[in-house]
């Protein structure tokens, strides 16, 4: 689905094994000698998870966000144009959003991404990110804001549309995606390179286009005649790029998140033929597309320039899988083991890895589970536990030790 060749392989991992070494340390004038107790070891990090299913019957589900507002629904998005309920275990008949009069559904297009405000408890304000085709043929990225109705809090009103942003898109694939509000209170977007293969556009690293980045907007404000407005501290504000823009050089970014305990960015970015990568995106960043392709020079094949790029923090190669998505760094309070890990999978192979710090500053990879799962997205509760979204069964589970 997401434009990435399949191919086989196996996965080893090795565990490291931790010595603790204990000091005695003697009093003094020929004391007896006091040895303190040592401190209980660290919990290991797991090395396998369930998945305990919660809900199926959802039709191409891509998105599983939740809200600040205390009623416990978790809200899924479906690629046709549709925001279905989750109420506990149940799936609400009525859709909470349905514009799929207004989306076109088709490879990797549709409607792709939710965000709630973080003030939705009292706005009621929601974003979208979805594609359009215009009369013209044009295919358009959207990203939209919907009010919910006053009247019933479980229905959005289609009509209360307000358009933000559309970009003109020039081949029906990498489309990102995403979108999430950062710590600061900004909305983030990322947008894929807009396809065919290989970049041949090369808007990976054009600066005057805002496709195959991270785009940062402020939706309370409005700049000039935008109907929002740019942060003071975008990296290219004063110019030099387009100023809605974050970080650069982005091949496919399907799904991103924030540590809301660090407010690191986490990023997973579709490989093309070879390396799937995993970044931790900054501002102003450049991440190598189409230079290189995960740690890898792309084009040119060898001697590329690296000089500036930021480097992904973990790769893997197609005899792992054939298309990353991005997760969450797990701070809920079921897996303690897990905590501090950033949690994502692949789309084709349905293999889920946990990356951890390690003292160096290096991550480690470590394979969680090998699910088989068509894993289109993860979601996060508000008590910070994890779910696994399945494309092709149509189902949400939840991550348990």
């Amino acid at each position: 689905m997401w434009n990435a060749r399949c191919r086989t392989g196996l996965l080893t991992v090795g565990l490291a094994l931790l010595l603790v070494v204990l000091a005695a340390c003697g009093g003094g004038g020929g004391g007896t000698a006091v040895i303190a107790a040592p401190p209980p070891p660290p919990l290991p990090p797991p090395t396998s998870i369930t998945l305990t299913p919660v809900v199926s019957g959802l039709s191409s589900p891509l998105d599983l966000q939740a809200t600040d507002d205390g009623s416990g629904r978790l809200f899924v998005v479906e690629q046709a144009g549709t925001i279905r309920i989750l109420q506990g275990s149940a799936l609400l008949a009525t859709p909470f959003l349905d514009i799929r009069s207004r989306v076109i559904f088709s490879g990797e297009m549709g409607l792709l991404g939710l965000a709630f405000h973080p003030g939705f408890a009292q706005n009621r304000r929601l974003y979208v990110n979805y594609d359009r085709t215009l009369v013209t043929g044009q295919i358009q990225t959207v990203i939209a804001e919907y009010q919910v109705s006053a009247a019933d809090a479980n229905r959005a009103d289609p009509a209360s549309e307000r358009i933000l942003l559309t970009v003109n898109q020039p081949f029906p694939n990498h489309k990102g995606g995403g979108l999430a509000f950062g710590p600061d209170q900004f909305l983030y977007i990322a947008l894929g390179d807009g396809g065919s293969e290989g970049d041949p556009l090369g808007t990976g690293q054009n600066l005057q286009t805002l496709l195959g980045k991270m785009l940062r907007i402020d939706v309370d404000h409005t700049t000039g005649a935008l109907p929002y407005a740019i942060p003071a501290d975008n990296p290219f504000v004063a110019g030099g790029a387009l100023p809605e823009i974050w970080a650069y050089g982005l091949r496919n970014p399907f799904r991103f998140s924030f540590d809301p305990a660090t407010g690191a960015l986490f990023a997973g970015d579709v490989g093309q033929d070879q390396f799937e990568e995993v970044d931790i995106l900054q501002r102003g960043g450049n991440f190598g597309w189409g230079v290189m392709e995960g740690l890898h020079c792309f084009n040119p094949a060898t001697g590329c320039n690296m000089t500036g790029l930021v480097l992904p923090i973990a790769e893997y190669s197609h005899a792992e899988g054939i298309a990353v998505t991005g997760g969450y760094v797990y701070r809920g309070p079921a897996i303690p083991a897990l905590a501090g890990s950033y949690v994502f999978g692949d789309f084709g192979t349905g293999r889920i890895w946990r990356l951890t710090q390690d003292n160096s500053g290096a991550w480690q990879r470590v394979l969680l589970q090998n699910s088989g799962r068509n894993i289109s997205s993860f979601g996060r509760d508000p008590a910070g536990e994890l779910y696994v979204v399945d494309y092709g069964t149509g189902a949400i589970l939840k991550v348990a030790p």
